[in-house]
């Protein structure tokens, strides 16, 4: 490989072009709208195709930012201590101002992204010093793998703005790095580590090496004075920035948040052996990350994107990280943030190894990654030279803009599932049917009852809570269920006054047929109806709780 490279200078150099750059008498301006309406085009496009079901995560976040405007802020997503109410604060603002709808929080999203590309064209400027440099970045960032348009697009709770303050920090950081003379730069990146620990765990990959790039830069300045002046300022910033988090946990359970922030909610997914679980989640990585990452398959299945432009994707992926690994020590201005960025690689690909989180095998944990690859990519291309400079730099952004793009498409064509969060095609429900599911709850007056996750809270939300359904029904095959379905205990109470109750199932034969047999064995009448992929037990002779018949909270 190294060989490779070698033999090629006159293409791949070792040093910066100092030759006319691509549009580079443009205005930075310029870049900066174009690139935000490719992206709007490209999401907006998607979200008019109806290309992106309505999930319970995201149903979640809507019905947060209904109850904020209630007057009932949480603290923390519901059911879920690792992830702050930061974007269900965000979309309560777009409700209040454009109402409540599924499309607004889904702007919020699109909204948050803007700022992501923008920051990361800052940030190409910034680290590789050619203004060109912010278009290439942009563009890859603009129209990215279907892994990455996924989330952040649909809201999870966190991950859009986890996104925006680690490029934030990273910023920050190599400000801190360049000149490291004035005071607020600590402090605004003590606030936003300390904030951003609150909004999600997950910005821990950004802190934890931009934290040793600010480090690096104190242990550098000669005044010790100076130096305690602005570790103090930036340690009291960024308790401010975490009070959230810290408020919460000195009246309640420190070590649960911990628990949580560790991954404690899907410990149980990985071997019980810690040699095992850690070589399960490096074959995790090795298969499903890198295949998402480099958007060679979507997020949900094992199902190859593009494939008429793969070969092309690959061997130019692969000569990119082959460059990328040759030429990360080469002096120069923009040294420190390949440092930086290769960081942000290694402590997201060591937490993931080394946590529960590595046990997901979807897409979502990969997602900071996309800066540090958008601006791999855009180091190769800035650093292109020779006659065939400009060709082959329009070869290899348009083939992997392309590649990017054909794969959205194809994923969102193929709907349903349509460019979902779910991996397990059980819970791949069809939503086109939801408005005829409430209005048939409606109109026999089935407005409490039981259910899945995947149906309790966006049934929730769209009927604006006049139909609530605890999710007490398991919806894996095997029948197994975790309390942590159940998020909202308002809810519970709810039905659990209810003098009628329904129940609701998706894509369980066998669980139908258990309920069927155990109303049979309690003497219980009641009527039956599918509607698309929901299977509805109703009008039933009297209330029957789930734990009755051996499922909910109780079942095994």
């Amino acid at each position: 490989m190294k060989r490779f490279f070698q033999s090629h200078r006159s293409i791949i150099p070792t040093s910066s072009d100092t030759g006319k750059s691509l549009l580079s008498g443009l205005p930075p301006w310029v870049y900066a709208v174009a690139v935000t309406l490719i992206a709007l085009g490209l999401k907006l496009g998607l979200l008019a195709f109806d290309a992106f079901p309505f999930n319970a995560d995201e149903a979640i976040v809507g019905l947060m930012a209904r109850h904020i405007l209630e007057g009932r802020w949480p603290v923390f997503f519901y059911g879920q201590a690792y992830m702050g109410s930061l974007d269900a604060s965000l979309v309560a603002l777009g409700f209040a101002l454009f109402g409540q709808k599924v499309i607004i929080i889904r702007v919020v999203q699109i909204l948050l992204y803007i700022g992501t590309i923008l920051t990361t064209m800052y940030l190409g400027k910034r680290i590789f010093g050619a203004r060109e440099s912010m278009l290439f970045a942009g563009l890859l960032m603009a129209i990215p793998t279907v892994n990455v348009t996924l989330y952040t697009t649909v809201s999870l709770g966190g991950y859009g703005e986890a996104l925006l303050i680690g490029n934030l920090l990273s910023l920050i950081s190599l400000r801190i790095a360049k000149n490291s003379d004035v005071l607020w730069p600590y402090l605004a990146w003590g606030f936003l580590a300390g904030f951003g620990f609150w909004v999600f765990g997950l910005t821990l990959v950004y802190t934890i090496p931009t934290a040793g790039l600010i480090l690096w830069s104190l242990w550098r300045t000669q005044n010790q004075r100076e130096v305690l002046k602005k570790f103090l300022g930036l340690i009291i910033a960024l308790v401010i920035g975490v009070l959230p988090w810290l408020g919460w946990g000195l009246f309640h359970d420190q070590g649960f948040l911990i628990q949580e922030l560790a991954g404690s909610a899907i410990a149980g997914a990985s071997p019980t052996d810690p040699l095992a679980a850690i070589g399960s989640r490096i074959l995790h990585l090795l298969i499903f990350g890198s295949t998402v990452s480099l958007g060679f398959r979507p997020p949900w299945e094992i199902r190859w994107l593009s494939l008429p432009l793969m070969p092309f994707a690959l061997i130019v992926w692969l000569i990119i990280l082959g460059y990328g690994i040759l030429s990360w020590r080469r002096p120069g201005p923009e040294r420190l943030g390949r440092y930086l960025m290769m960081g942000i690689v290694f402590t997201l690909l060591l937490g993931f190894t080394l946590t529960p989180f590595g046990a997901d095998p979807s897409g979502r944990y990969f997602l900071p990654l996309a800066v540090p690859m958008a601006l791999l990519v855009t180091n190769f291309l800035v650093d292109l030279k020779g006659r065939y400079r400009t060709g082959l730099r329009v070869l290899i952004l348009l083939g992997l803009l392309g590649f990017n793009l054909w794969g959205t498409i194809e994923s969102a064509i193929r709907n349903p599932p349509g460019i979902t969060t779910q991996f397990d095609e059980v819970t791949q429900i069809d939503h086109s049917q939801d408005r005829a599911l409430i209005h048939f709850l409606s109109e026999r007056g089935e407005s409490r009852g039981y259910s899945n996750y995947w149906v309790s809270y966006p049934l929730a939300f769209l009927s604006n809570e006049d139909l609530i359904f605890v999710p007490y029904l398991p919806y894996h095959l095997d029948f197994r269920y975790t309390p942590r379905d159940s998020r909202y205990e308002p809810y519970e109470d709810q039905v659990a006054i209810s003098e009628r109750v329904a129940y609701i199932t998706t894509h369980h034969p066998a669980l139908d047929e258990y309920i069927r047999s155990s109303f049979k064995g309690l003497d219980v009448r009641w009527k039956e109806v599918r509607i698309g992929d929901y299977q509805i037990f109703y009008n039933l002779s009297r209330v029957v709780v789930p734990t009755e018949i051996g499922l909910g909270i109780l079942s095994p």
